[in-house]
């Protein structure tokens, strides 16, 4: 299998990683625009584009360059889409030591896992590592030596007819008429700023998004650990360790869940060893299914993490890729 490429990067990742891993990127692309015609990416394109110049982007910049790096439709609709389901819990180490993030990433499109790579960002309130792919602007899951580790989860889509297409075209269209940053901008914003736990969970409880999502943080300390659950201007944060999928914890917050088992996942992450064990002999049914594409642990406070790729084989998901051990 193999490895997990690591580059050391500048605060501009997404077009320098691009830079390094062109085929990378051109073969991610092939499989998630498969059998969408050319006419239907390019107005995506331009109304994903016409979205960012209204919220006046601060990385709108930065997908032009990627876009024009790429040479072909789709970099405007994939930097601001996502339809996923993940599993995440936030506890201390297994010493009580820390604070730990375990992650496992769930989305439908084919290669996210044999094509992820890590970024070693040189970000303005320290370094930061995120796992993501070649010329992708927002982040997704990442590690800041020494400041927390953090990732983000879809949340339940709201309940408005009751029909759940209906619902998601409903919803995709109050999506596009936000002024919001999405939530992958904003958690990119968070590693490259946030200074602390503190200011990072402050920042990802009351800053306005485009749609609602949820955050799993984990600082330095093992008591410094909550999930946030968001709409696009409330907050709803758990403090202390914790296990979520795709289905909001808060009461009174209801909406269709996400992904596959969303209920079965959290019950069995709530259990789920927080070693550093880069083979993660507890990734098993119903978190490992057939849209799992990436595993990630990792420690901020001890600089460190451990990660691996997977794709689907039959019905399920199975290794990509080595696993990556990053000091």
């Amino acid at each position: 299998m193999q490895s997990i490429p690591v580059h050391d990067t500048g605060p501009a990742f997404p077009l320098e990683t691009l830079e390094l891993e062109a085929a990378r990127a051109h073969a991610l692309m092939d499989g998630a625009t498969e059998g969408v015609p050319r006419r239907v990416l390019h107005t995506l394109d331009a109304v994903s584009r016409r979205w960012l110049a209204k919220q006046d982007s601060t990385y709108l910049p930065e997908i032009d360059a990627i876009a024009a790096k790429l040479g072909r439709p789709g970099a405007y609709f994939l930097s601001v889409n996502y339809e996923w389901g993940c599993t995440c819990r936030v506890a201390p180490s297994p010493d009580g030591t820390s604070a730990r993030l375990v992650r496992v990433l769930d989305w439908i499109t084919h290669g996210l896992g044999r094509y992820v790579i890590a970024a070693r960002v040189a970000g303005a309130a320290g370094p930061f590592v995120t796992l993501t792919w070649p010329g992708y602007t927002g982040v997704l899951q990442g590690m800041a030596p020494g400041r927390f580790s953090a990732a983000l989860n879809q949340a339940p889509m709201r309940h408005r007819v009751g029909h759940y297409h209906i619902d998601w075209a409903i919803n995709r269209h109050r999506v596009w008429r936000m002024r919001h940053v999405t939530a992958a901008h904003l958690l990119r914003e968070v590693f490259e700023t946030a200074p602390s736990f503190a200011a990072a969970k402050e920042i990802l409880a009351t800053r306005p998004i485009s749609a609602p999502a949820i955050f799993s943080l984990a600082g330095i300390k093992p008591t410094e650990t909550a999930v946030i659950e968001r709409t696009e201007t409330e907050a709803h944060v758990h403090e202390g360790g914790n296990a979520i999928a795709n289905h909001w914890q808060a009461p009174g917050w209801r909406g269709h869940t996400r992904g596959i088992d969303s209920a079965g996942r959290a019950y069995q992450m709530h259990s789920v060893p927080t070693e550093l064990d880069p083979e993660f002999p507890w990734l098993t049914r119903p978190i490992l299914n057939w849209n799992t594409r990436l595993a990630m642990v990792a420690d901020a406070s001890e600089g460190r993490l451990v990660a691996r790729g997977y794709e689907v084989i039959g019905h399920t998901a199975a290794p990509a890729t080595a696993p990556l051990q990053l000091p």
